[in-house]
């Protein structure tokens, strides 16, 4: 008993501070599922009917409340308790009842509960997508009108309710059924049903249903549920939605017609009658739409937004490409502008988008004298100097079609009055740089471009009103660099770097006619152009002079530099690649990409670019000493190569802490390089730094075989050197498990051929004794392998019988007869031409 009070007072708790707004709903449904639950755990086997009239109407409205708050999943199981507990009261009623008429009353009192359970099961049924199950409770409900006629109206709003979220859903046939149940249960009984303009809501929604749905399956039901919506109740949208079934439908233009007959005698809108217009000529239905047009000015004569209807006619004549008609209906409204018959506002602001679009229309398509004609009309709306900065923007627009049709004297007019208009204007500026740049007027040309600087570096409440991009002064900057480039006006960019391109906007003036000559830098012809010479230099002056000071600008934040220098370190780059058969301005760039990417983050991708710069300028300036070059030419090459492949040992020591790189080839080249540039140099610490390189296990024979051939290169000679590499090399050969042929007596040869000098005699016993363990060496190969090349062979026999042959011409016969013998060893190995040689 005490469970079940406190569940009570828990429940009536809950009622009294929801009203109160203490409580939200779903904190409401919470309690009450507490208070049902507890209630139910307290139900005795016998009940009396007291307490379970409570059971049922707790049950009921906890199960409402979870449906209304959209958990009808929880609301299921108290919809159930309700529906059996309704039945335990009827049947406790008809155990107590005298009479039939007593049956008749218990009967009619149960109905009432059981009808409202059964719409919420409907309810919860459609939220859970149930359609069968709501169908279902719905007729049941239906059924029970006959005894409830005042649930009419309650039950028909139901259905309608149903019926809008199932077309939410795109659920149209279900959402069709369910709009035909709420017409039906309305014609039941008319007494206790909504009214007709709740109806003709219900019939247009059916309509629109029957129409999203398949309008060519559906199409008469569509139209039956629109004509009796209109009977009901006529409404704009029912003839409205009527038309744009009979359009959708392709009904002919007098079935149009009739539709749109029907509604002229009753009082619509001026909207309304636009947007009818505008249907049917989106539809393509000219002659309907046009006459209907025409018609609607005598309904609304007085109406101050009478000009709303021709603005509609214009635009209707323009998309359907009959332009001089729309221009004659834009010349009567100018006619009226004067006459006492001016648009309003709103409506004039829409005309001149109309003409300023179609005149941008055939400014794109090139017909200037054209889009001049367009603006002509728009000027016409203005008082003679009227001060506006629209006004300003439609000179400027004149203004650039008069120099598209080289009519500079005009265009300098439609300037002069954008200026009196709007003078703190950048666009302005930009259209004066481009006469000054047509007229090859240098100065005024520079006046224009710092002008625009100080423009785009103000706040941007000077500018029009349809500006959409923040940044449109770095875009007419750079747009006004690359006229320049275009039309090379070398003297208009004739400008003190340090001095006018200091700030960050008009920095940007340099940067895209940079960028742009590096883009044409593929033409054979830029190479050798004055233009592009001047503005790399002095760009990549410019910037580096930018990025290396402290500036004091606002908008110039570290994150902003490291950008900019990224930047201008990846054009240096792609400059340097594009003049590969350029050597001297390769180099240069690799090193100006190197120096700007000082101003970055020492990241591992920096540090790799860094490194490759270095890398390929060292190698530039080793090629370079190579050619045809005087000896202090060469040695100056070859200095600067030191100096980089020292920078970059430095970067690479801090590089390959930040990862594996045992595949990288870095330190091989660094290796090569240093070798090379000091060999030739005649350098004295050589010897120091192949001390080091003869210690190393993992330098590989191509390594050491280059070493060799760099020893031995003009103008260095270090034949122990040489020797050392060479020997080296040979016994890595001897270790593998296959032997190279082909590239063991490469290397062989050269052994042999530095080891044995051609036409010497004189030669001491040591230098022919290790000469010949060589040739042992290179039978050993040969007896064990057919792939040893026959010239090689057939080189070693004839330079052993050489020897032999000078040993005997000084006397010495025992030393001829040994390397004698040991060339005809190598004859048995020949081929074809052992028969030549035996």
């Amino acid at each position: 008993t005490q469970v079940e009070e406190g569940a009570i007072s828990l429940w009536n708790w809950a009622v009294t501070k929801h009203t109160s707004s203490v409580v939200n709903d779903e904190q409401r449904a919470k309690l009450r599922f507490v208070a049902c639950k507890l209630v139910c755990l307290c139900e005795g086997s016998d009940p009396p009917e007291g307490t379970i009239r409570r059971q049922i109407l707790m049950s009921m409205k906890t199960g409402k409340g979870w449906i209304d708050i959209g958990k009808a999943d929880l609301a299921d199981g108290f919809l159930e308790i309700a529906m059996s507990s309704i039945e335990k009261l009827y049947a406790k009623l008809l155990k107590g009842s005298d009479g039939e008429a007593d049956i008749h009353v218990h009967k009619a009192d149960v109905e009432k509960n059981l009808f409202k359970v059964l719409s919420y099961q409907a309810e919860s049924a459609v939220a859970q997508g149930d359609f069968q199950k709501a169908v279902m409770c719905v007729q049941r409900c239906k059924d029970m009108l006959v005894n409830l006629p005042k649930e009419t109206c309650y039950l028909s709003v139901l259905c309608y309710n149903f019926g809008v979220e199932t077309y939410e859903w795109k659920r149209y046939e279900q959402s069709a059924f369910w709009l035909s149940q709420s017409y039906d249960i309305w014609k039941m009984d008319m007494k206790y049903s909504v009214g007709k303009e709740m109806q003709a809501k219900v019939l247009r929604l059916l309509a629109t249903a029957y129409f999203e749905w398949d309008c060519n399956l559906y199409l008469d039901k569509a139209l039956k549920a629109i004509n009796l919506a209109n009977q009901e109740n006529l409404h704009p949208a029912g003839f409205f939605l009527k038309l744009k079934i009979l359009l959708k439908s392709g009904a002919s233009d007098e079935d149009i017609n009739s539709a749109v007959a029907e509604f002229l005698h009753h009082e619509m809108s001026l909207d309304f009658c636009l947007n009818t217009a505008k249907l049917l000529l989106e539809h393509g239905r000219e002659s309907v739409g046009f006459d209907f047009l025409k018609s609607v000015p005598e309904r609304f004569e007085s109406s101050p937004d009478l000009g709303k209807i021709t603005l509609l006619h214009i635009e209707f004549l323009l998309q359907n490409k009959r332009e001089l008609l729309a221009k004659q209906k834009v010349e009567e409204i100018i006619i009226g502008h004067y006459t006492g018959k001016q648009l309003l506002p709103e409506a004039l602001n829409r005309l001149h988008i109309i003409l300023w679009d179609r005149a941008a229309k055939h400014y794109e398509a090139k017909s200037y004298s054209e889009a001049l004609h367009w603006y002509n009309y728009s000027v016409s709306f203005y008082t003679p100097g009227q001060i506006d900065q629209n006004l300003a923007k439609l000179r400027r627009n004149m203004a650039s079609c008069y120099l598209h049709l080289k009519q500079v004297d005009k265009a300098k007019e439609a300037v002069k009055e954008a200026e009196r208009c709007d003078p703190n204007s950048i666009f302005t500026k930009f259209i004066v740089y481009k006469i000054a740049v047509m007229e090859k007027d240098t100065d005024k040309a520079v006046e224009a471009v710092i002008e625009m600087g100080k423009l785009a570096e103000k706040p941007s409440q000077h500018e029009d009103k349809l500006r959409v991009e923040e940044n449109i002064g770095t875009n007419l900057l750079s747009l006004a660099a690359q006229i320049a480039l275009e039309v090379e006006q070398i003297t208009i960019l004739d400008l003190n770097c340090e001095n006018n391109f200091s700030s960050g906007i008009m920095w940007e003036f340099w940067k895209p006619l940079f960028f742009s000559v590096v883009i044409e830098l593929g033409n054979v012809f830029i190479f050798c152009s004055e233009i592009v010479t001047y503005v790399l230099n002095n760009t990549f002056s410019a910037a580096h002079k930018r990025l290396a000071e402290s500036f004091t600008e606002e908008k110039f934040t570290g994150d902003m530099r490291i950008l900019e220098a990224h930047w201008f370190r990846k054009i240096a780059w792609n400059l340097a690649v594009q003049f590969r058969d350029c050597p001297e301005k390769m180099r240069d760039f690799f090193l100006l990409s190197f120096k700007l990417s000082q101003f970055c983050p020492s990241d591992k991708a920096v540090l790799i670019a860094q490194k490759t710069c270095l890398l390929m300028a060292a190698a530039v300036d080793l090629e370079m000493g190579r050619q045809e070059v005087t000896p202090s030419e060469q040695m100056e090459f070859l200095t600067q190569a030191l100096q980089h492949l020292q920078t970059c040992k430095e970067i690479w020591k801090v590089l390959k802490l930040t990862g594996d790189f045992a595949k990288d080839p870095t330190d091989t080249l660094l290796l090569l390089y240093e070798f090379e540039a000091r060999s030739k140099l005649n350098d004295p610490t050589l010897h120091n730094l192949m001390e080091s390189v003869w210690e190393q296990p993992q330098i590989d024979v191509k390594t050491l075989e280059i070493i060799a051939s760099l020893a031995m290169e003009s103008p260095a000679r270090y034949p122990v050197l040489c020797k050392k590499a060479l020997k080296s090399a040979l016994n890595l050969h001897r270790k593998q498990t296959i032997i190279d042929t082909v590239e063991f007596s490469k290397c062989l040869h050269s052994l042999i051929n530095l080891s044995l000098p051609t036409g010497l005699t004189d030669l001491d016993a040591c230098v022919l004794q290790e000469v010949w363990d060589y040739f042992e060496d290179a039978l050993n190969v040969v007896s064990i392998t057919d792939a040893y090349p026959e010239m090689e062979i057939l080189w070693l026999m004839t330079r052993a019988w050489n020897t032999g042959i000078f040993q005997y011409t000084v006397g010495k016969y025992k030393e001829a007869e040994q390397w004698c013998g040991l060339g005809m060893r190598f004859l048995n190995h020949l081929g074809s031409l052992k028969k030549s040689y035996e």
